[in-house]
C-alpha cells in the first residue's frame, strides 16, 4: 500500500462555543489534566484560565509549560503564525515535543476560518491535521441564542461533536427540546452532556479521519456507526435518510444524498465546483464518502476550500454507495440532486 498521507501529522482539535457556553470551565480542568502531557493548547489569552501554580517556567514569550507537561500558548498574532512558530519550536528544541493541538476559539468566533485555514495552507497542511471541531452548547440559553446570533447556530453546523453543558441548571424536556433543536441543525454531529467542564481529554480526539485504512473509525467519523438519541433512547446506526423534526423556518440544516452509481472524479469535482460558484455562501459543510469508479474516496469541506481527497485502502463497509452529508443555509437536497443528475448527464 502507498504511504498514508495522514501518517505523522499532528492531529487539531478545535474547541468552539458560544459566550458562556463554558469552554474557559473546560479548558482550566483540562490544563490541570494529567493526561494532557504532550497537548499544545492554543487559547486566545492565558491570563482568562485558571492553571494555579502549575505552572512551572515560560519555554517562551507566548508559550507557558505545565508540570503536567501540557504546553499552554497564546494567540499573539493570527492562529496561522502561532500554528508555524509551534511547530517551529517544536522541531528546534525550543519547547518540549507535543503530539496533539487543542485550539479554544472566542466565543462569537465562526470555526469555518480556521477550518480552512488547515485546509488552504500548504506548510500547516503538510504538518496538521483537523481531528475534529468540538462545540460547547449551554443548555439554558442556548435556544435564545440560536434565535438571535447566527455565529452560535454556525457553531452548532460545523461541531462533530457537540457537548450540552449546564445540564444541572435546566430540565430535562428543555434539554431534550435543545436535543431535537441542535439534530434539525447538525444530524450528522454526536451530542453528549458535560457538567462543569468535567470532561476527559478523551472525549476530544479521536473524531477526525485517522488513516485511510478503512475501519470502524472510518464509519464513526462518517457518521454512519454514531450514537443518536431519539425519544431518549440511544441509536446506533447510519443517519443517512433519517426524518428529523423541522424547526419553525429552518435556514440552517442538514442534508443526506445518496448515489448508487459510480462517479468518474471528473463529474463529481465538476458538479461541486458548480455548486460552489452557485451557492459557495450558503455551502458550510460536506463529509462523505464517494464511489470514484468503483474505489472508496473521501470528501470533507468547509465553505468553499476542501481538504484533499483521500482513497481508502478498501470500502469500509458492504455499502459501496455514494453517501454526502451537506449542511447547507436556505438549500433543499432536491436542488443540489438535479445539479448532480445535470453534471453527470453532460459528462456523459
Amino acid at each position: 500500500m502507498k504511504r498514508d498521507p495522514l501518517a505523522g501529522k499532528i492531529p487539531v482539535t478545535l474547541i468552539t462555543g458560544f459566550l458562556g457556553s463554558g469552554k474557559t470551565t473546560l479548558i482550566s480542568r483540562l490544563l490541570n489534566h494529567p493526561d494532557m502531557d504532550r497537548v499544545a493548547v492554543v487559547i486566545n489569552e492565558i491570563g482568562e484560565i485558571g492553571i494555579d501554580n502549575d505552572l512551572i517556567r515560560m519555554s517562551s514569550e507566548n508559550v507557558s509549560l505545565l508540570a503536567n507537561g501540557c504546553l499552554c500558548c497564546s494567540v499573539r498574532t493570527d492562529l496561522q503564525e502561532t500554528l508555524r512558530e509551534l511547530f517551529g519550536d517544536r522541531r528546534s528544541g525550543q519547547i518540549p515535543d507535543f503530539d496533539r493541538v487543542m485550539i479554544e476559539t472566542t466565543g462569537l468566533a465562526d470555526p469555518g476560518p480556521v477550518i480552512q485555514t488547515l485546509a488552504s495552507d500548504t506548510m500547516l497542511g503538510a504538518h496538521y491535521r483537523l481531528d475534529g471541531v468540538v462545540t460547547l452548547v449551554d443548555a439554558v440559553n442556548a435556544l435564545s441564542q440560536l434565535g438571535e446570533r447566527s455565529e452560535a447556530e454556525q457553531q452548532i453546523a460545523l461541531a462533530d461533536r457537540i457537548f450540552i453543558t449546564k445540564c444541572d441548571l435546566a430540565s430535562e424536556d428543555a434539554i431534550a427540546d435543545l436535543q431535537r433543536t441542535i439534530a434539525t441543525i447538525n444530524s450528522s454531529a454526536e451530542i453528549r452532556r458535560c457538567t462543569m467542564g468535567d470532561l476527559h481529554p478523551s472525549d476530544l480526539i479521536g473524531i477526525g479521519l485517522q488513516s485511510v485504512r478503512a475501519s470502524d473509525s472510518t464509519l464513526h467519523f462518517l457518521g454512519e456507526l454514531k450514537p443518536r438519541q431519539s425519544q431518549g433512547n440511544p441509536l446506533e446506526g447510519p443517519y443517512l435518510g433519517d426524518k428529523l423534526p423541522a424547526r419553525h423556518d429552518p435556514a440552517v440544516k442538514t442534508l443526506s444524498l445518496r448515489f448508487d452509481q459510480p462517479f468518474s472524479w471528473t463529474t463529481f469535482s465538476a458538479t461541486m465546483e458548480l455548486v460552489i460558484a452557485l451557492r459557495g455562501k450558503d455551502l458550510l459543510r460536506v463529509k462523505g464518502i464517494v464511489n470514484v469508479e468503483g474505489k472508496p474516496v473521501v470528501v470533507q469541506g468547509v465553505g468553499h476550500v476542501f481538504h484533499p481527497p483521500l482513497e481508502l485502502d478498501r470500502w469500509p463497509s458492504d455499502d459501496i454507495g455514494t453517501r454526502l452529508v451537506f449542511i447547507t443555509r436556505n438549500i433543499e437536497a432536491d436542488a443540489l440532486r438535479a445539479l448532480f443528475h445535470a453534471v453527470d448527464s453532460i459528462q456523459t
